[in-house]
């Protein structure tokens, strides 16, 4: 059995900084999927759920299904491009789920959003690039607590482990 992951801080505010950080990363790629779905609302609402814990809302099961119900639209669309913006939204949400252990499984929930933001980015142009803000300290703050990013994962992974290692520098 492998050794269990150190435990690490884990301040509220860096937690709402960086679930919104990847809030703003989703939001910049949402068009993407409401244009192939403008009837479905799930992947907005996850992002508007991820954008009020930011700004000092709860966390609660009602984010936690707002993130699930983004991945599940994700899962449904047939749009490469509208998978990831949605995969992006319920990134978002899932940020605020961060653990305060020092896996490499939780660089995705920092990283998750903007990997696949950039992905629906590169589907739509040919070219990834970094949607939203730039990231605020608090996100190069604790991926540089955490190991560094799993392999594996195809494109999103190797967006994550760009970005990372970007991110780190």
């Amino acid at each position: 059995m492998p050794p269990r992951p150190a435990p690490i801080e884990l301040r509220d505010d860096e937690l709402r900084a960086i679930t919104g950080w990847a809030a703003a990363c989703a939001h910049g790629v949402l068009e993407l999927f409401e244009e192939s779905h403008p009837e479905d609302t799930r992947p907005r609402e996850a992002i508007d759920a991820a954008d009020a814990f930011s700004a000092g809302a709860r966390r609660t099961s009602a984010l936690r299904r707002a993130g699930w119900a983004a991945f599940h639209a994700a899962r449904e669309t047939t749009t490469p491009t509208a998978a990831d913006a949605a995969h992006a939204a319920s990134h978002a949400a899932g940020a605020a789920f961060l653990h305060p252990v020092a896996s490499a499984h939780q660089v995705r929930h920092v990283l998750g959003a903007a990997a696949h933001a950039a992905r629906a980015v590169e589907l739509s142009t040919g070219t990834p690039r970094w949607p939203g803000r730039p990231a605020p300290p608090a996100v190069v703050g604790m991926l540089r607590r955490l190991p560094a990013a799993p392999a594996g994962g195809g494109r999103i992974g190797d967006l994550m482990r760009e970005f990372d290692e970007l991110l780190r520098a």
